[in-house]
Order: C-alpha cells, then structure tokens, then sequence
C-alpha cells in the first residue's frame, strides 16, 4: 500500500538520530497553479542531522483550485546554511509528496479521489529568537505529472521542541532513554469529512489500543466508526505504526503513523459494499497527547482514511486515554 511506503521512508530518514522532531511548524499563504489564485497551508516537523543537514514530514494542504482540491504528505532532506551567529538559516529542500487530489468527474457530474505522487521543492529563510519561537518565510514548488503543478508562498511560526544548546537551530536530536509509550487505552470522539466536492460529515468514534515498541515507535491496534451521516455506514479495525517522540519532560507527544483499515460496510450502494477494494483501506495520520495526570492524557488525532473507490475521508477526534 503506497501511504506505507511513505511512512517508511519517513522512519528510515528520522530514525536516523533517534527519531525526534525538534522543531514544529505552521504555514499558511497564498497558492497559485491551473491559472488561479487560492490559499495553501502547511505543518512540519523538522530535524537537523547535523550543522548543515536536516530531514523534515510535511502535511501540506494546496487549497481550492478549479475542480481539484488536493493535499498530502512529503518527506523532504534539507540543505541549510546558519549565518548571523546561527540566528538566520537559509534551507533548500526537495522529497517525495504523496497526495490526495478530490477532482470534479470528468464526466460532468459527481467527483472522484485520485491518488498519486509528486515531487516538493522548498527554499526557506527562518529568524531563531531566544525564546525557542522561529519566525519563516517559504517558497514551495509542486511538480506533478497529473494535475496543475502549483507555487506557494508561506509565511510561518515554529517552536524549538528541544531546547537548543546555543542560538539557531540543534545540530542533533537528543537521544532517548526509554520508550515514549508503555501502554495506553484511548476512546475518541470527533466528525468525519468526506472528500468529496460538498464535503458532507459525520460523528466518528473509536477505540484505540497503543503499545511501546522502541524508543521512537509505537504501534496501535483499534476499532473506528466514521458515523451514519454519508452515503452509507463504515466501520471497521485498524492497526497502525507510529513515528512519535515526546517532550517536556514526556507530557506531550507528537506522532506520524501509517497502517491499513479494514472496513465493513453498510448501505445498498454497490461501491459501498464490503467486497473487492472496498474491504481494505490505508490510513495516514497525525496525533498529539498530552499527559495531565501520571496515568490520563489527553488526546486529538487527524486520520486520512484512504480509499481506491473515492471514498477518502479525514476523520478528526479528540478523547481522554489512560496509560499503564
């Protein structure tokens, strides 16, 4: 399943130095592509390999153009050069996207969830205060070879999650001791959205089972409901790796996962039924928890569910877990 091979690639690249983000950005500006204007906007964890060299995930969101409404991951490694006593850094950047484009039919009528990869290219200049905070100034280019190619330009805020050791940006991650997760039980509430041009939604629900597997991965088996309210009912048992790593003294965690959905289906359309590819789907999501007590937390999770009979959906939930 190629959401998987995405994944992997990302933890081949950020386990490289224990497997941790140190720093977390949101971008939001303007997008241009297929002859118009729209917006775009962007959240990354970045890493540094060393003084000159970083590696970084991406959820990039290209907004609204004419019948394409398209987003997805990339994984990109990043050349930097720190100057002004390491306070200013001017970075190139370039790696696979994998996305997901919702297009109008071309038959007229209706939509359908396309699915492909692409390339994304990157400059970026960011200012590191000395309170952890980044402000940054981004150029991206995607190039794709089904679909408009579009240029954004992004302006951002980030958080050094690690403090560094002197101004600008840490060479290296800091190294883990023990497992972020031992094991923890999370029920979840939240909507369902499903990629289609009108965006219809549904209340979601799950349970979700999280076990430590090494210092920076976890794995997570689960069962999600996405709700009554679209063209039929889909629920079904999940199972999913996690690139995650925690800060502030393991009160809050940040995770990457990738797996597969087995879903059963419930309704009378034939597209719907559970038979043939609409048995099993990938998921791709993004979590974060933070630990208020020794044993609840709480957490929110954006899953991707994604489909081959245009059936994708983001599902996005919130829940209370408890860890043991």
């Amino acid at each position: 399943m190629r959401p998987l091979l995405l994944a992997g690639a990302a933890c081949a690249a950020l386990s490289a130095r224990s497997a941790s983000a140190q720093e977390i950005g949101l971008y939001g500006g303007w997008l241009t592509g297929a002859n118009t204007n729209t917006y775009s906007w962007a959240i990354d964890y970045t890493e540094g390999f060393g003084r000159y060299v970083a590696g970084s995930i991406t959820w990039l969101n290209e907004g609204h153009l004419p019948d394409h409404h398209r987003d997805g991951q990339a994984v990109q490694i990043w050349g930097r050069l720190p100057l002004a006593q390491n306070r200013f850094v001017v970075a190139l950047g370039a790696g696979p996207y994998r996305y997901f484009d919702t297009e109008a039919a071309e038959q007229g009528q209706g939509y359908s969830n396309t699915h492909g990869w692409g390339g994304l290219f990157s400059a970026r200049a960011t200012w590191y205060t000395s309170r952890r905070v980044t402000a940054n100034l981004q150029v991206n280019r995607v190039q794709v070879s089904r679909g408009p190619s579009t240029t954004a330009v992004l302006v951002g805020v980030g958080y050094q999650l690690d403090a560094p050791d002197e101004p600008g940006p840490r060479s290296y991650a800091l190294p883990r001791t023990h497992d972020v997760t031992n094991n923890e039980i999370t029920l979840m509430a939240g909507q369902t959205i499903l990629n289609s041009l009108e965006s219809q939604t549904s209340t979601a629900a799950a349970i979700e089972y999280r076990r430590g597997l090494t210092h920076w991965l976890d794995g997570t088996l689960g069962y999600l409901h996405e709700g009554g309210g679209l063209k039929a009912r889909r629920d079904g048992l999940t199972a999913q790796l996690w690139l995650t790593r925690a800060f502030l003294d393991d009160s809050l965690t940040l995770g990457f996962g990738a797996g597969a959905y087995a879903a059963i289906h419930h309704g009378n359309d034939p597209d719907e039924r559970s038979t043939g590819d609409g048995i099993l789907s990938g998921l791709v999501s993004v979590s974060a928890s933070y630990r208020f007590t020794q044993h609840w937390a709480a957490r929110v999770t954006w899953n991707r569910v994604v489909t081959r009979y245009s059936r994708d959906t983001d599902v996005l939930m919130g829940g209370i877990g408890y860890r043991f």
